[in-house]
């Protein structure tokens, strides 16, 4: 089984040493620590980590507006937040920043071994929940597209609905071209 990485994010120098070593006997690859966001922000463009642990509060640039970097540069690293405040505003903030999960110190190796888990997991739905939806929009517009099309061959060359369909597909076919791209082609000749 592959190890997975971790960045650490806390600027506490002996709480990123309690978290390394908790990490390190958990079996997990700890790729870099760093002291605030900003650091955390390029040490995870660097190493593309599997999971970031960024304190709430940090100086320079605190973890929340850090998790909404690293989140909109690399969505496949979950990112979990370490705070000593349980503050409402935080957790709002976190759940709008992308947060996977959020942990209250003082933490101990059962319960950041858990959330790990828990978080990795949870982005691995959330990515595929994405893909699946992204998808889903694709196919609307290129239906959308081939409707439209449908319409205006409908109207200018008095095709039926079906035989203006047959048509966009034949030179699909025999173009070898997406049928939302012939449809795309075919409507801007109908728009000029």
């Amino acid at each position: 089984m592959c190890r997975l990485t971790v960045v650490i994010a806390d600027d506490e120098p002996i709480i990123r040493m309690d978290l390394r070593t908790m990490l390190a006997n958990a079996g997990y690859n700890v790729v870099g620590e760093a002291s605030d966001g900003f650091e955390a922000v390029e040490l995870c463009k660097k190493y593309k980590p599997d999971v970031a642990i960024l304190d709430i509060r940090m100086g320079d640039l605190d973890g929340l507006s850090a998790a909404k970097y690293i989140n909109e540069d690399l969505p496949t690293t979950a990112i979990i937040m370490l705070t000593a405040y349980s503050k409402g505003e935080y957790i709002d903030r976190a759940r709008e920043n992308g947060i996977s999960t959020y942990l209250v110190k003082p933490i101990n190796e059962k319960m950041i071994v858990f959330n790990i888990e828990l978080a990795v997991a949870r982005n691995k739905e959330l990515l595929e929940y994405r893909k699946h939806y992204v998808k889903a929009n694709e196919q609307l517009e290129s239906r959308k597209i081939i409707e439209k099309c449908k319409g205006l061959l409908m109207e200018h060359r008095n095709m039926t609905e079906k035989q203006a369909y047959e048509y966009i597909r034949e030179i699909s076919k025999k173009r070898n071209i997406a049928m939302y791209k012939v449809a795309a082609m075919l409507i801007k000749q109908y728009e000029v």
